[in-house]
């Protein structure tokens, strides 16, 4: 009976927490990448598909939001940046699947969906190289303590990596995996 009770003084108190803090999902991602993460090109044909994301509990002083995609395991020597969002205004709090695609318009106004590794504007699937093993891909949402980055859609992705990283308060992150 002590057990029994222990475990679920422990798994209320997990799960009390875990509502309270700054947290990504997604009805789209799963552990593994599917055919619609998967980009179509560099030898690659997937849907290249953005998956739906939406975010609870952001933290407080909350300006505005980025969302990132990055490639750790590329084999750059700097990873490869998949998808950069950036100037999210802070009354958003979800973005529907395929909002990685510009001229489907679902992303807020205001956001720019700047160029990526890839050269490309908008959402950039995985598309690791043949044999390489599993890559992983980091989409994170970033809570900023500012509104807004003056730049324009053609900025370097290291660039605006660095500016988010700097005025980042807070940020949740969902990895997913996929190989050829």
């Amino acid at each position: 009976m002590k057990k029994i009770f222990f475990g679920f003084v422990l798994l209320a108190s997990v799960s009390l927490y875990s509502q309270n803090t700054f947290t990504l999902m997604s009805n789209d991602l799963g552990g593994q990448a599917t055919n619609n993460q998967i980009y179509n090109g560099f030898g690659c044909t997937g849907n290249n598909i953005s998956p739906d994301l939406h975010w609870i509990n952001p933290p407080e002083g909350t300006q505005s939001y980025a969302i990132t995609m990055y490639d750790p395991d590329a084999p750059t020597g700097s990873g490869w940046w998949h998808w950069i969002v950036f100037n999210i205004p802070s009354t958003v709090s979800q973005i529907p699947s395929d909002a990685g695609k510009i001229e489907n318009q679902l992303m807020p106004k205001e956001a720019i969906q700047s160029i990526t590794d890839y050269g490309t504007y908008g959402f950039g699937g995985a598309c690791p190289p043949k044999g390489d093993g599993f890559h992983r891909y980091i989409i994170t949402i970033h809570a900023l303590k500012v509104s807004e980055f003056d730049f324009n859609k053609d900025v370097n992705p290291a660039l605006v990596g660095y500016y988010i990283n700097s005025n980042t308060i807070g940020k949740a992150s969902l990895i997913f995996y996929h190989k050829r």
